[in-house]
C-alpha cells in the first residue's frame, strides 16, 4: 500500500499505474540512432511567407513549396551546404537547383545565377539574384522547393524559426 501522504483520490490511479507498468514488460531496447536534421537557413532576409506548401497528393494539384514575398535584384543564398546539380531556365523561369549530403534538393525560382552546375556551396552562400521574371505569385516571390528523391518536402519544417520581435511596452 502507498503511503499516507498521498491523497485517498491518487492510490486507486497509482496502483493501476504499477499495475500497467509491471504488465507493460522490459523497457524496449533502443532504436538506430537518428541523426538530427540540421536547420537550415533562410534563403532571403528579411522574409515573408506569402503561400505555404500544400500536397494534397502525388499527382494532384496542389503547392509543393514556399513562397517568399522578395524584391527582384535581391540576393538568394543556398539554405545548407551542398553541390548545384542545375543553374538556368525551365519554362521560362531562371531555376537554381542544390543538392544537398541528405539527399535532399532544394529548389529556387526565379533565381538569375551566380553559379553554374558542379558548384558547391555553403549554407548561406549566394547562389544568384532573385529575377524580375513573372511568377506564379500576384506580388514577387522567391519559390523554394524541396524533394527527397520523387517526395516533395515542406521546406518550413526544416528552416530556422524567425527570431522573435521585442516591442516596448504597449506597442502590440
Amino acid at each position: 500500500m502507498l503511503s499516507s501522504s498521498v491523497p485517498p483520490v491518487l492510490v486507486p490511479l497509482a496502483a493501476a499505474g504499477l499495475a500497467v507498468a509491471a504488465l507493460s514488460g522490459p523497457p524496449a531496447a533502443p532504436g538506430p540512432a537518428r541523426t538530427p536534421v540540421a536547420a537550415w537557413g533562410w534563403p532571403v532576409t528579411p522574409h515573408r511567407v506569402l503561400r505555404g506548401f500544400d500536397d494534397v497528393g502525388r499527382y494532384a494539384a496542389g503547392h509543393r513549396g514556399l513562397d517568399l514575398a522578395v524584391s527582384p535584384g535581391r540576393p538568394v543564398v543556398a539554405v545548407a551546404a551542398g553541390s548545384v546539380t542545375f543553374a538556368g531556365p525551365v519554362a521560362g523561369r531562371s531555376v537554381v537547383v542544390v543538392l544537398h549530403a541528405d539527399g535532399v534538393r532544394t529548389t529556387y525560382e526565379p533565381v538569375a545565377p551566380l553559379v553554374t552546375a558542379g558548384s558547391t556551396v555553403a549554407g548561406g552562400q549566394p547562389l544568384g539574384v532573385v529575377a524580375a521574371t513573372p511568377a506564379h505569385c500576384a506580388v514577387p516571390c522567391l519559390h523554394l522547393g524541396a524533394r527527397a528523391g520523387e517526395v516533395y518536402l515542406d521546406p518550413a519544417l526544416r528552416l530556422r524559426p524567425a527570431a522573435p520581435v521585442l516591442l516596448p511596452l504597449g506597442q502590440a
